[in-house]
């Protein structure tokens, strides 16, 4: 299935035309022979293209020679967003020299590769199947103007409420289980079986957090997404995790039993199994050694597709949970449909939306995507364009009936919203991703459309809210933070979407990734192995930890056209990392690093750097300030003894960092955010040194750490006191700790922190 599709959203077409109309490139172009008409003739190549693209993804799903026109221009429009950076690159290189400077085999390459770049599209919008297609983007000759789509109505930040419609007999059964005593001293299984989208998680969860829970006196509650792979060790581990509601680390199944057992041992549990779909009998026999350990009457409840499941786990009771009737489906479409929650609709409007809520079949998801999709359309023509769509007719093989509905929400997203959605075929299912980190991908990709007048991030959230309203995202709180998943459907949704372009080695099953794979994601604790060989336009290699079969060294060599670049656990970062130069996120977090290579410098379109917790890096390159892109730099649990001098110089720079060792002076040219530590205060000689760090206009910073060393000697008190005074926060400062402070009184500031909560 993941290879039917060709998703063209992945490029944007429209800043790739901003690029081509830049002025820089422009005069590179005009003073190489490349006139004026030819280069008209590029963008009207590109606007045509991009005009046809929304009916050329519809059409695909009935006619392959539309999916390979797809396929052939998706990978010229990847040829030109390589090109035009290339070639602005060289001209930021240069732009103190005397014009554009650069070898006669590179001016060559990059003449070469715009000829074929022109002849590639020239082709492709000349061929007879794009005349049929439908123009879809309104005036093909308004492309390139910075304006944003109209931004989705409703708002993600209203907490949606937790009604649910027909299932007050399915939670009675439950519960009726749950307070029951009938097996004895065996540990009571229940499962929940029912098709995709029926709203198997949806009713464990509203069990799971009712009040009348309390009636069953569990002493311990736990929840467990199990998803695709039924592993005994990580299902533990999770356990573990959800009991303590905190991190667990060992790599050793003995330790994470007796651990387990300990916390189990006489006490009645609540185990929440969601989503299992295949059962190992001799995996299901280890973790139940543990389980067993639990208190008379505790519980498992899982959910699950398969009666088949369900009988491995030997479970007391299978509940199958049926789909919504008539009034039940209504009311669950109503509630996204409707904005103020108001069903009452003219006639005309009733019958069609009657007649959509007909073919989602009872399926909550599906009822509830609809909804949201027509929520912002308020005319019959705009309802009965979704009624009569013909996507309802497909039959797409491997899937059930609930796909046609998913395809009808992706296809009605703005081109913008569809290539960040598909995107997030790289996350493996029930994956837990925070809204800041997925943006930033976004914005490495070149996915964010931006005027002038707004930055990418405050765009990328628009985004992010966008999808969220639409129910493509799903927001959980997990250890007091605030996660996002995707359900499993949507999740395949966008595997389905994607096609070749992700790759999650440890979750998908090929041995040779494709030359069309463009994105590359190694799941945590991947056993598996796979060749790279084939994939040499990735632009995305994400590594939560390092394998062998591949040094970071070829990984740079092997690809020219990465993004973003991530590497756990790594020792050492090779110079050639500055031939990486269409880089825009470097994540070298948790990494045995000492030094960054000065050839880092030259990453000139480098917008992220992370250094999380590398314990071994102690200064950053001094000519670090030249990278003008960078935005972001992290470097928490990171302690370095000197600063770049001129780091304070890059304006759009935002720091995250949560101690440093160097001259407290530096600190008042960064634009601090997250937490601060700062140690040895009693070091700084003049008071008026710390007004410098001016914390009072750095409103990014929440949390604060002051510590004088109790060891210290000749105290002076008066200079102590006039130090802390100087050290005033802003008042947007939501935590503030301190250690050894001898001052005989608090600073006056205290009182005016309305936000403040001491630690």
């Amino acid at each position: 299935m993941s290879g039917q599709l060709v998703n063209l959203a992945f490029v944007n077409v429209q800043r790739l035309f901003e690029k081509l109309n830049s002025g820089q490139i422009l005069g590179y172009f005009r003073g190489r022979d490349f006139h004026e008409k030819p280069l008209k003739k590029l963008k009207r190549k590109l606007m045509i293209i991009n005009a046809v693209i929304d009916d050329a993804e519809q059409k695909q799903l009935s006619n392959s020679l539309v999916k390979k026109w797809l396929d052939e221009a998706r990978g010229v429009l990847y040829d030109a967003e390589d090109l035009l950076e290339k070639i602005d690159y060289e001209l930021s290189k240069s732009e103190l020299k005397s014009g554009f400077q650069t070898s006669e085999s590179k001016e060559r390459s990059f003449e070469s590769k715009k000829r074929e770049v022109l002849d590639d599209l020239e082709s492709l919008s000349n061929q007879q199947i794009v005349k049929d297609f439908k123009i879809s983007s309104g005036d093909i000759s308004g492309l390139g103007n910075e304006v944003l789509e109209k931004k989705f109505e409703s708002s993600s930040l209203v907490a949606e409420d937790h009604v649910m419609y027909g299932r007050d007999e399915d939670k009675e059964v439950i519960f009726s289980w749950l307070t029951s005593d009938t097996n004895g001293n065996k540990l009571s299984i229940l499962s929940i079986v029912g098709m995709g989208g029926v709203g198997k998680t949806t009713l464990a969860q509203h069990v799971y957090n009712d009040p009348k829970i309390k009636e069953a006196k569990f002493d311990e509650k736990a929840w467990v997404c199990v998803s695709d792979e039924f592993d005994v060790f990580t299902i533990s581990k999770a356990i573990i995790e959800a009991l303590s509601k905190s991190k667990y680390d060992t790599g050793d199944l003995e330790m994470v039993h007796g651990k387990l057992k300990e916390k189990l041992s006489g006490r009645k549990f609540l185990l929440v199994l969601d989503d299992v779909w295949i059962v190992d009998p001799n995996q299901w026999k280890a973790l139940q050694t543990p389980l067993t350990c639990g208190a008379k009457g505790s519980k498992i409840l899982v959910t699950t597709r398969g009666n088949v499941v369900a009988s491995i786990l030997q479970s007391d009771y299978i509940h199958q949970l049926k789909q919504l009737n008539e009034d039940h489906s209504w009311q669950a479409f109503g509630k996204h449909a409707f904005q103020d929650g108001n069903s009452k609709l003219n006639s005309e409007l009733k019958e069609i939306g009657k007649k959509i809520v007909g073919k989602c079949a009872g399926l909550p998801l599906a009822l509830q995507m609809v909804g949201c999709l027509l929520q912002s359309k308020s005319s019959v023509s705009e309802w009965e364009a979704v009624l009569r769509s013909s996507i309802w007719d497909l039959t797409i093989e491997e899937d059930s009936t609930i796909f046609p509905v998913l395809l009808l929400s992706y296809y009605h997203l703005p081109s913008h919203l569809k290539r960040c959605f598909a995107y997030c075929a790289l996350f493996p299912k029930n994956y837990e991703f925070d809204k800041e980190s997925l943006i930033l991908l976004w914005m490495a990709q070149n996915f964010l459309q931006y005027s002038q007048q707004s930055q990418s991030p405050e765009v990328g959230e628009q985004y992010f809210n966008d999808l969220l309203s639409r129910s493509f995202f799903q927001q959980i709180i997990r250890y007091n933070k605030t996660y996002f998943v995707m359900h499993d459907l949507l999740n395949d949704l966008a595997i389905y979407m994607s096609g070749e372009m992700c790759y999650r080695l440890g979750v998908d099953r090929v041995e040779t990734l494709s030359k069309k794979t463009r994105h590359f994601l190694i799941v945590r604790g991947s056993k598996y192995s796979t060749s790279l060989h084939d994939a040499k336009g990735l632009r995305t290699f994400i590594s939560c930890r390092w394998h062998r079969y591949m040094s970071i060294q070829e990984v740079i060599s092997n690809f020219k056209s990465l993004r973003v670049l991530s590497l756990h656990l790594c020792f050492e970062v090779p110079d050639t990392i500055g031939d990486l130069i269409h880089l825009r996120i470097l994540d070298l977090s948790h990494t045995y690093i000492e030094r960054l290579p000065d050839s880092i410098c030259s990453l000139r379109n480098l917008q992220v750097l992370k250094l999380n917790d590398c314990t071994c890096l102690k200064e950053l390159p001094s000519t670090l300030h030249e990278l003008t892109d960078l935005c972001r730099l992290e470097l928490m649990e990171t302690t370095l003894t000197k600063a770049p001098l001129l780091l304070g110089k890059l304006n759009n720079l935002q720091i995250w960092m949560n101690s440093f060792d160097f001259s407290i002076q530096e600190l008042g040219e960064l634009d601090l955010h997250g937490e601060l530590s700062i140690k040895n205060l009693e070091n700084i000689l003049n008071p008026g040194d710390a007004l410098a760090v001016d914390f009072k206009n750095k409103t990014h910073l929440v949390r604060l750490h002051l510590e004088w060393n109790l060891m210290r000697n000749n105290e002076d008190l008066t200079k102590e006191r006039e130090v802390l005074e100087n050290l005033q926060p802003s008042c947007h400062l939501k935590e503030l700790s301190m250690d050894g402070y001898s001052g005989t009184q608090f600073p006056h500031w205290l009182s005016v922190l309305g936000k403040l909560k001491c630690v």
